[in-house]
C-alpha cells in the first residue's frame, strides 16, 4: 500500500494523488495539517527534511517533490510516463516546465490571495506574479490548441502536472473562459475514469474547517 502525505488544498500533491488514482494504484492518504503547523515540527521534518507535502512512501521508498513522485508513480504502474523513449523525454520537459513556470507561481498567488493574512501580502507581488503567469497560460493554451495531451495521443503524467491547480475554485487570477484550449483540455482530463476533484479525492476540504 502506497500512502501519501497531502492536504486538499495543496495542488502539488492533488498531482500525485491523481496518478495514483488514474493508474489504479491502491493508495491511502496522510493527511498532513498544513495550516496548523505540522510541516513545521520535528516529527514531519523527520519524514521530508524540506518541511512540504507531498511525500509518498512506497515501502522502502520515501519520495518529496511532485515531479519525482510523478516519474516514479509511473514507472512503478507502467502506464503515463510516454510510450517512446522521444515521449518520454518530452514528459520530463513539460514536468519541468510546470515546476518552473506554472505551478510554482500559482501556488504562490493562490496562497497569497486566499490563505495568507492580509498583512503578510507583499505589495506588488501578486500582480507581478500574475502577469507572468498570464505569459504561462499563453503558451500552454496554444500548446493544447495542436493536440489533446500534452505529449502524444494520450494522457500522460504531463497533463497531470500542469493542470494541478487549474481545478481549484478559490480566485488567483485564472479563468477558464479566456483560455478555451486549456479548458477544453481540462474537461478531457475530468471525464477520465477515476477523476475526482482535488477536495474530493484528499482530506482537508476547507468546508469542513468552516
Amino acid at each position: 500500500m502506497v500512502h501519501l502525505y497531502c492536504f486538499g488544498e495543496s495542488g502539488n500533491a492533488y498531482k500525485c494523488a491523481l496518478a495514483l488514482a488514474l493508474t489504479g494504484t491502491p493508495w491511502r492518504p496522510r493527511y498532513v495539517d498544513f495550516f496548523n503547523g505540522e510541516t513545521r515540527t520535528a516529527e514531519f521534518r523527520a519524514v521530508n527534511e524540506m518541511g512540504e507535502v507531498p511525500v509518498l512512501v512506497d515501502g522502502e521508498a520515501v519520495l518529496t517533490q511532485s515531479g519525482a513522485i510523478l516519474l516514479h508513480i509511473a514507472a512503478r504502474a507502467g502506464a503515463l510516463g510516454g510510450a517512446t523513449v522521444k515521449a518520454r523525454n518530452e514528459v520530463v520537459r513539460w514536468l519541468l516546465w510546470d515546476n518552473h513556470k506554472l505551478s510554482t507561481q500559482i501556488g504562490t498567488v493562490r496562497f497569497l490571495m486566499n490563505f495568507a493574512p492580509v498583512d503578510k501580502r507583499p505589495e506588488g507581488v501578486v500582480p507581478f506574479l500574475q502577469s507572468r503567469l498570464k505569459a504561462s497560460y499563453a503558451v500552454l493554451d496554444a500548446h493544447l490548441a495542436r493536440r489533446d495531451w500534452m505529449v502524444g495521443d494520450g494522457v500522460t503524467i504531463a497533463d497531470l502536472s500542469c493542470c494541478g491547480y487549474l481545478y481549484y475554485p478559490e480566485p488567483f487570477g485564472f479563468d477558464r473562459k479566456d483560455w478555451p484550449h486549456i479548458d477544453a483540455w481540462l474537461d478531457r482530463i475530468a471525464a477520465l475514469p477515476g477523476w475526482k476533484h482535488p477536495y474530493d479525492l484528499m482530506p482537508g476540504n476547507p468546508s469542513d474547517r468552516a
